[in-house]
């Protein structure tokens, strides 16, 4: 997983509510065994309209949702095809359960801010400034003086400032597992002799 710390750009003024992940990535892009591409079907149905904000904004890594973005299915097709769209991160008032777990475990940063403070970015974003987001500081800063503190959780904040998912945690306690199978086997030799079979 790629680290995050701060990231500043241009943002996407989306900022529809009730998106599920059916519009973010439709069943038909899933016929696939890959991540890769998944971006060319990110908002399909919306990128059909040539005047779209996603087309407008391409390259953008920061997208201004509205309320409970994510919301529907469990697929995890949705936030990689964020990724592969080239965004890293998603500010919205709120964001379904599913898609938040799914989001984190892919390394994609969602900012959860009040409604007021999203509907300033959004001029922001529509007016082509560029948006700062400093995980580090958890806060969201614009060239007009804006900002935005937003809360985080201190284990999830800690896996993307290292750029650690959960195979990543797993690998950094190597010493320590190794250690505890080597007093494991020291301790109970009937344990690792049962491994063994």
């Amino acid at each position: 997983m790629q680290r995050f710390t701060t990231l500043s750009g241009q943002a996407i003024p989306f900022g529809a509510a009730n998106i599920d992940t059916d519009v973010i990535i439709p069943a038909r892009f899933l016929k696939t065994i890959t991540r890769a591409g998944l971006g060319k079907g990110a908002f399909s149905a919306l990128r059909e309209n040539p005047d779209n904000v996603f087309d407008a904004h391409a390259g953008a890594p920061i997208l201004i949702a509205g309320h409970n973005f994510g919301c529907g299915s469990s697929r995890e097709h949705a936030p990689w095809a964020l990724a592969d769209l080239g965004i890293r991160v998603v500010i919205s008032p709120g964001f379904a359960d599913i898609f938040a777990g799914n989001a984190f475990k892919n390394g994609l940063l969602l900012v959860t801010l009040p409604q007021e403070a999203v509907d300033r970015l959004m001029a922001v974003a529509s007016a082509g400034e560029p948006i700062t987001v400093d995980l580090e500081n958890q806060v969201v800063t614009t060239p007009y003086q804006d900002r935005f503190e937003f809360a985080m959780d201190p284990f999830r904040k800690h896996c993307l400032l290292n750029g650690q998912d959960e195979i990543g945690l797993t690998l950094a306690m190597g010493d320590a597992i190794t250690a505890h199978e080597a007093r494991l086997a020291a301790d109970r030799p009937w344990i690792a002799g049962a491994a063994a079979i």
